[in-house]
């Protein structure tokens, strides 16, 4: 190997650092979509034991989160698929840089391309995200008379 190869692959170490960090960032959303999701089963595991128990105003009250868990786990769910296709994107992309620079291959747009969908696909699974905490918050709205906003305090 010549000192000039070695530059070469140094240099392209240099460029794949990018892509890693944002595969860092996926892991690190995965991890929060994760633990998320497992505090939704968990609450989705409680529901159903009182869907059992309850009747009428309280059955429906009932009812009603569970179709707001459901939801949280759908979307929950497509993030983390996004979030792994796009993470294969960027083992591809680093891949893609590699094998440019070993070989006569161009593979520059092809590297670009690859880049590019991981980065949109991250930006959807960021947007699922938003989603079902806008969903979680919504369902958790504290009743106004437990504020009690008429008080000065």
């Amino acid at each position: 190997m010549t000192a000039a190869h070695t530059g070469v692959i140094a240099q392209t170490i240099q460029l794949a650092l990018a892509p890693v960090f944002v595969l860092v960032a996926i892991g690190n959303i995965m991890n929060i979509l994760t633990t998320r999701l497992g505090r939704i089963v968990d609450r989705s595991r409680t529901l159903q034991a009182q869907h059992a128990t309850t009747t009428g105003r309280e059955h429906d009250v009932v009812v009603i989160e569970i179709r707001y868990v459901d939801r949280r786990i759908h979307l929950i769910g497509r993030a983390l698929l996004l979030l792994v296709i796009s993470g294969l994107a960027i083992g591809i992309t680093v891949g893609s840089l590699f094998i440019g620079e070993m070989t006569v291959l161009e593979t520059g747009a092809f590297t670009g391309l690859t880049f590019s969908a991981a980065i949109a696909l991250l930006m959807t699974a960021l947007v699922y995200l938003l989603m079902e905490t806008r969903i979680a918050a919504n369902s958790l709205r504290l009743p106004q008379e437990l504020l009690e906003l008429e008080r000065d305090i």
